[in-house]
């Protein structure tokens, strides 16, 4: 049964044509918890036009690399102006960025590793190359 008048709901394609966002990855918000909807008299859900701010925010934050259960947790801070719930969301961004910074930084000495295995690997090449036979079969793979 609907809960909100008909002039300020909008269907799930509807709201995906007005945010960008497939109509799949709306009923995976909503399976989530990061929107909500109700349900017509026929059962299609029911999408308020706050939701598209709201999924403008969930967009944000998936695109700043955060998990949808990390979203979840950090969405009461959007519905509500208790300032416990800011410092909550604050801390969770925090963390994740710091968790991203550990991240990038072992891609970096993953990537600084390779880097050194392909000169190796370069200098076997040229080596082979030339005809120096002196060059050792496992610096190829070093």
């Amino acid at each position: 049964m609907t809960t909100t008048s008909p002039a300020s709901t909008m269907r799930i394609g509807e709201l995906a044509r007005r945010t960008g966002v497939s109509a799949r990855s709306l009923r995976y918000y909503e399976q989530q918890g990061l929107v909500h909807s109700t349900r017509s008299d026929g059962g299609q859900r029911l999408y308020s036009v706050d939701e598209v701010a709201r999924i403008a925010i969930v967009r944000q934050l998936f695109d700043a690399g955060l998990s949808s259960k990390v979203i979840a947790r950090l969405l009461p801070c959007v519905d509500s102006d208790d300032d416990g719930v800011s410092e909550a969301a604050f801390t969770t961004m925090v963390g994740e960025r710091d968790r991203l910074t550990a991240d990038i930084t072992r891609l970096v000495e993953a990537r600084d590793a390779l880097d050194e295995l392909i000169e190796t690997n370069t200098r076997h090449r040229l080596a082979v190359r030339r005809g120096d036979r002196a060059a050792d079969v496992r610096d190829s793979c070093r």
